[in-house]
Order: structure tokens, then sequence, then C-alpha cells
């Protein structure tokens, strides 16, 4: 992938040099145009709920970068022999409800015949030139903020594999289909250095983009890390994504666990996320503020759980 050509342009204020969210390219002095892409086949039985999940994770790379978004296109892989139209129409249903929720307007879409479902949106976004929030702002001293729980992949698996959940997928829906507008909105008023959401490289995987881009170290408190205790039993039984092991053999030289942390411990920290929260760098001296405003607003489960530091080349540390 390293021969990939890269555009090169005065008015590209974000490429792909930094595996950031979203790209950037600014139309005026005062205007930037967001652009992002994300589908993927269902992580849930309900194709309404799968619409929701969908567009809520594809919207969230606008967020994360701390834009508005204000279009989408449907992206679509669906056979009409395999499956009823009517599951169709459900799915475009929840994504057409979502991208509403976030104020944005699907403008149209594309459709392909695959015998795979798939689904997503690609999202344009707005944003002031000087308040773009990138992965590569993060500074030595910040702390780092995660506004949603971990462990939807590892739900998502059991799901799949036929396992009834009850309650649990029901909160895990909740937070899948929730969107990130709100935090956006809170880091944009309090002033952050850096976003990410995280999503299908986990919470280590996004993390380490973040300080690779940004030319620091992190290190985390495994202890304060918001996830879904009722994984741990999931994690055992072997509902375990096959991103997830992925994301851990990936960063095994860049992620060190210092104290000791369970099998089941350390695999949520690299569990794949679908429509994940952010995970914001921001100045320790604006941190209560952040986490306050975001308390203030509905965001419950929202954590300080580690911080950066002066490291480079880029290493992830874990602690208890």
């Amino acid at each position: 992938m390293k021969n990939i050509p890269q555009s090169q342009h005065p008015d590209l204020l974000v490429g792909i040099n930094t595996a950031d969210d979203a790209g950037v390219f600014r139309l005026t002095e005062e205007i930037a145009l967001i652009q992002t892409v994300d589908f993927f086949t269902p992580v849930v039985d309900d194709p309404y709920t799968y619409g929701q999940i969908a567009a809520a994770n594809s919207l969230s790379d606008v967020y994360a970068m701390g834009g508005r978004p204000i279009t989408a296109l449907n992206i679509v892989g669906f056979h009409p022999k395999i499956l009823p139209m009517s599951v169709l129409e459900e799915i475009l249903t929840g994504g057409f409800d979502k991208t509403e929720e976030a104020g944005a307007v699907i403008v149209g879409g594309h459709t392909i015949l695959d015998e795979e479902l798939k689904y997503g949106l690609s999202v344009a976004g707005v944003i002031h030139p000087n308040k773009i929030v990138t992965n590569a702002g993060a500074q030595p001293g910040d702390m780092l903020v995660l506004t949603k729980p971990l462990g939807t992949g590892i739900i998502s698996t059991a799901i799949k594999s036929g396992k009834a959940l009850g309650e649990l997928a029901d909160r895990a829906n909740q937070v899948m289909t929730s969107l990130n507008k709100t935090a956006s909105e809170v880091m944009q008023e309090i002033g952050v250095n850096a976003c990410t959401d995280i999503t299908g490289f986990g919470l280590l995987g996004h993390s380490y983009e973040m300080a690779a881009a940004s030319k620091v170290g992190m290190k985390f408190w495994a202890s304060k890390i918001p996830f879904f205790k009722e994984i741990i039993p999931l994690i055992t039984e072997g509902f375990v994504p096959g991103g997830t092991h992925n994301n851990r053999a990936y960063l095994e030289d860049k992620v060190e666990i210092l104290h000791s942390l369970s099998a089941e411990n350390t695999t949520v920290l690299f569990d794949a996320q679908t429509s994940g929260g952010l995970l914001i760098s921001v100045q320790e001296d604006k941190v209560d503020n952040l986490t306050r405003e975001l308390k203030k607003r509905g965001l419950d489960i929202v954590a300080i759980i580690g911080e950066v530091v002066a490291e480079h080349p880029a290493i992830l540390k874990v602690y208890t």
C-alpha cells in the first residue's frame, strides 16, 4: 500500500498520510469540505437497526473531525433473489432516520447486485478551515477521554453466532445507534488538540494512529476504560471477531502491557468496534470542563482513560 499515489494540492488540508478519519479540502477562507465513506455487512439481525448503525458509523468520521455533516449518499450491496426488497426498505429507512437526526440530507446513492448484504454512506460535511480537529495534534501532557464503552465487536459476534443476549444486545444497539454529534459539538466548544473515533481498529489501533500522527506516546489505565462487563464470559467462550485478532497481531510490537492484565481484559482493548465513541486528546486544564459538559448533555459513559507522553517512535503502554 506504500506505493499508492497521494494527491498534492494547496487546498488539501487533510489527506491520507496520517490515516485520519476523513479528508478535508478547503473551498473558501471560511469553508472546508469534509469527505468520508464507510460501509459494512450486518452486525445485528434487525434491518432497521442495521441501517441506523451503519449510518451513525459513517457520520461519525465527520464528527471526529469536529465538522457538521450536510449530505450523504447511500451505498448498497444487495440481491433481491436472496433477500426480499422489504429488508432493503427497512435498512434504508433506518439510515434515512439517523441521517435526518444528524441534520444531514440523503441526496441519492448507488446499489450493486451483491450476494452478501452491505450498507453504508458516503458523507460530506463542512467546517471552518481553522477549526479542523485532526488525529495529529495530540500534545504531551494531554489527557485522553473516551465517550462510549468498548465491546460491541464481541457482542455483535456473539449475536451473529446465535447467542441470545437479550438486554445486553439492546444496550449495545443503543450505543451503536447513538450519534457522536453531541461529543463533537462539546469538544469544539471547549477546544481540544486531537480526536479520532474508535471503530474497526479498536481502542489501541486508533490510539496508535493518533500517537504516530502526533509523534507522541500514550499510556492508558485499563481500570478506567469503560466496557460492557458482560463480554468477559463471551470472550472466554470464543466470541471474538477476526478483526480483533488482526488488531492484536498488528499492534504486537507497538503496545506494552506493563502490569498483570487478564487475557480477557486485554482482548477488550483490541476489540474491533462498530460506531464507537470519540477518543479526545485535551489539555489537562480543560479535561474537567470537557467531561462535565459531556455528562451534562446526556453522555453518561465518559471516562478519562489515559494521557499523552513525550515518546517517539510512538508506543502505547497499558497499566492496570
